[in-house]
């Protein structure tokens, strides 16, 4: 062969690899809520429909022994990642994605239950070779994906004084760049950022003048006022740090009557637009829409456009789509949909409107123009993302319930992921 001719297919090939590892990384949802933290999938050509059952099965049996918690997926490469309490000890499941048999367990902290819950609540992240995750009792550990081999491991209570809610820590770690965020807590180290690959503090931020503790919430990046920052709802307010040295830059939500001493703020912020943040919690709170803009020497201001009781939220989250959120009503099976500009909720959406027998509180998804409902008591349901009016077009239950239904569905390479306690069960929601 010529070397022209050698050239020119290395070129070809090295294309050819680049646009197939692009595309396995369009097939990947490698943190909570996904690559953007929207909790919306990128997914196309999905069913419109399912079959009383369901969709059909991908793994013809769940995957077990994953343990106890609430933990959700992580999906990335030939792996899916999730946690779980068993044997006294909080682990990192890795598991096949094509079979479901699990490839690795790391054991990461012991066990342990707050608030009459056990197990633990956050989400392993997923970044090139390294998977990160944070237990229940601030166990923060970095782990290979390909053996579970823990590279390095911190401890939120004696490394950085962490202060933490009755439910104890379930935030899902943030990789951004070299950096790892997450949110010890406190009036030391209110948010941190870690180098990835050592654990070395980078900085600490800190919301003054004495801290604040870590809620159940995961961070957001944002660069409204033009500055870029990390955003996080916690155990008394909205805060954002300076994502460059952490330093703290605003705070919203620190009242009564907003967020502030609150039982416990749980939603994942959703960055709006350039300019806007939407926060939310349960407990009979509300939803906030929140203006950032910059102010002289480099700051940020936060201001309210709206605060809305109805827009409460206890722990599914809520997805944007266009210029509407969609989400649940703190226990209620009602879910709402509501313009994010004004806060109002549209009127096919009213609680009186909502038909359906799930139970209790709702976790959300969003994949080809469609929302996947998950209720408390296992129901799964299909429903148009539309503020014409919620109508389900399927529902089916998830087999052999172990208790709440709480973990977020995760759509993504034509599966729908579903975590319930110690099984995982996967479905087939691809057109064929």
């Amino acid at each position: 062969m010529k070397r022209g001719s050698t050239l020119s297919g290395l070129i070809v090939l090295m294309t050819l690899t680049g646009l197939f590892s692009a595309a396995e990384a369009a097939d990947d949802w490698p943190t909570f809520r996904g690559p953007n933290r929207d909790d919306r999938s990128t997914d196309k050509g999905l069913l419109k429909e399912w079959g009383n059952d369901g969709p059909p099965l991908f793994w013809k049996e769940p995957a077990s022994g994953l343990g106890t918690g609430y933990s959700g997926v992580a999906v990335a490469g030939d792996k899916v990642f999730t946690m779980g309490d068993k044997d006294g000890s909080c682990f990192v499941f890795a598991l096949n994605r094509d079979t479901g048999k699990q490839v690795w367990e790391s054991k990461i902290g012991k066990s342990g239950a707050y608030g009459g819950y056990a197990g633990p609540r956050g989400t392993p992240t997923v970044d090139g070779q390294m998977v990160y995750a944070l237990g229940q009792n601030g166990d923060l550990a970095c782990l290979e994906v390909a053996t579970g081999k823990e590279r390095w491991k911190k401890d939120f209570a004696k490394d950085y004084k962490g202060q933490k809610g009755g439910w104890s820590y379930s935030e899902s770690p943030l990789v951004d760049g070299d950096k790892l965020i997450v949110t010890p807590g406190g009036k030391e180290s209110t948010v941190i950022a870690l180098n990835k690959s050592t654990g070395a503090t980078i900085w600490k931020g800190v919301v003054p003048p004495n801290g604040d503790s870590a809620a159940y919430s995961s961070v957001v990046i944002t660069e409204a006022g033009g500055v870029k920052q990390y955003v996080t709802l916690l155990g008394n307010g909205v805060a954002g740090f300076a994502a460059k040295d952490g330093k703290f830059l605003w705070r919203y939500g620190e009242a009564g009557n907003r967020f502030g001493g609150n039982t416990a703020n749980i939603p994942t912020c959703i960055v709006a637009d350039k300019d806007h943040i939407f926060a939310c919690a349960g407990y009979g709170r509300g939803g906030a829409l929140i203006k950032l803009s910059a102010t002289p020497g480099g700051g940020v201001k936060a201001e309210e456009v709206y605060f809305n009781k109805d827009l409460n939220n206890k722990h599914g989250g809520l997805v944007q789509v266009g210029d509407y959120v969609y989400g649940g009503r703190d226990d209620q099976p009602k879910p709402y949909c509501a313009e994010i500009k004004t806060g109002k909720i549209v009127p096919g959406w009213d609680a009186k409107n909502i038909k359906t027998k799930g139970g209790n509180s709702v976790s959300v998804t969003f994949a080809d123009g469609h929302l996947y409902f998950r209720y408390q008591n296992g129901i799964v349901a299909l429903v148009p993302a539309t503020p014409d009016g919620y109508k389900e077009v399927s529902s089916f239950k998830i087999p052999k319930g172990n208790g709440p239904s709480w973990p977020h569905p995760v759509v993504v390479g034509g599966k729908l992921y579903l975590r319930d306690q110690d099984l995982l069960w996967v479905y087939d929601v691809k057109q064929k």
